[in-house]
């Protein structure tokens, strides 16, 4: 999974470099056109536009990730989700479901308070870490910290015979 994540963040950096110069000859071509076209109306959409803007790299991408970990905490308090849930968002070495979980986990929090815990402190350092290895890497290095963590977390149930599910990277 590791050596997957880190090749396709490798083309998906190669590709990105490649649209930004391609995007930046394009709009230096029609930096013209932009003062003859009439101005789009809203001050909502002009104030998430501004606020998006002002963002980091890094900030926008943890923002991706802290959605992700906002709508399956949302998925957990929705008693018809429960089941698949618990099959798919737990880690668990006896479970019927044993890779998707592996990823699907890292995402899951049971507890609001460890939640945002964990948001804050991604939060906090994501500027930093993207600036020196860029968003395409540390999204592999993110998802593959967590098939890894719970790989070891399956390994030490299983040396200690305890079979409990557990949710979390």
């Amino acid at each position: 999974f590791t050596g997957s994540a880190f090749g396709s963040a490798a083309i998906w950096q190669y590709e990105t470099l490649k649209s930004r110069v391609q995007t930046y000859f394009e709009e230096a071509r029609a930096d013209w056109m932009d003062k003859m076209r009439p101005q789009k109306r809203g001050d909502l959409r002009k104030q998430i536009n501004s606020w998006w803007n002002n963002l980091t790299e890094g900030q926008r991408t943890v923002t991706g990730i802290i959605a992700a970990n906002v709508f399956v905490f949302c998925l957990w308090r929705l008693p018809g989700m429960r089941r698949i849930m618990f099959t798919y968002f737990t880690s668990n070495p006896s479970s019927r479901a044993l890779c998707s979980p592996m990823l699907l986990s890292t995402f899951s929090h049971f507890s609001l308070f460890h939640m945002a815990a964990n948001m804050y402190v991604l939060w906090s350092f994501s500027s930093s870490i993207v600036s020196l290895l860029g968003c395409e890497q540390f999204i592999a290095v993110y998802l593959s910290a967590g098939v890894i963590s719970t790989f070891v977390s399956y390994v030490a149930k299983m040396a200690t015979g305890r079979f409990e599910p557990s949710l979390g990277a």
